[in-house]
């Protein structure tokens, strides 16, 4: 796209940044997994059982009337980036294919343009929980502690102009709604009325948490 732009031409070439955040990726064991390139490769076989294990344990949660949605998917779209105004600000041209400047420059842009989709990313109530939970280490927190963490993040993030997803606009039941959903899949347990990460989970934690990390400045 950018070989064939023309700032002179009459059409300009826009770029809209869309943000994606999921409460649950069904993928995301499998996209941690492959991370780790030392270990074996697991199989055809191994998927169908997993995803027959899978949609027989949600018929069973559902047969007893103990089954939830899947949390949150988000999306946010930002600001229209201009390549016409881009390069104008910067009182600058491409420079021709194949050359150092011009490699520069895509990436500069590619930075400019991961910079505005990242600005967008919604904020979830999984992504919320997650990254209080993860800061706590192994300290467990009680429901009220879990709420209080959240809401003071919440308000961090606000003021640094993040979109926050609030179900039913209630932060209590948004913080309910996160918590549930880990606890669910056994990311996080529950002893006593205090939440903590099981040894195991962390990495899946802060799979979800690092979603919004950048957000932070983290």
């Amino acid at each position: 796209m950018i070989g064939a732009f023309d700032p002179g031409a009459d059409r300009d070439l826009v770029f809209i940044p869309v943000g994606i955040n999921y409460d649950r990726v069904l993928e995301d064991r499998t996209q941690l997994r492959s991370l780790h390139k030392e270990l074996p490769r697991r199989g055809s076989g191994y998927a169908l059982k997993t995803t027959l294990g899978f949609v027989g344990h949600q018929t069973w949660l559902f047969a007893r009337r103990r089954w939830h949605r899947f949390g949150y998917a988000c999306v946010n779209f930002g600001t229209p980036v201009s390549m016409r105004r881009y390069l104008a600000e910067r009182g600058e041209s491409f420079s021709p294919a194949g050359t150092d400047e011009r490699f520069a420059q895509i990436e500069d842009l590619g930075k400019h343009l991961m910079r505005a989709v990242g600005d967008v990313v919604p904020v979830t109530p999984v992504s919320l929980v997650a990254t209080v939970l993860l800061e706590a280490g192994d300290a467990p927190l009680s429901d009220l502690e879990i709420k209080a963490r959240v809401f003071q993040r919440m308000q961090a993030l606000q003021a640094r102009g993040a979109q926050i997803h609030m179900p039913r606009t209630d932060r209590d039941y948004a913080v309910t709604v996160g918590l549930r959903m880990l606890t669910l899949r056994h990311i996080v347990t529950e002893d006593g009325g205090h939440y903590r990460i099981p040894e195991g989970e962390r990495a899946l934690v802060a799979y979800y948490a690092n979603a919004i990390a950048h957000l932070s400045g983290e």
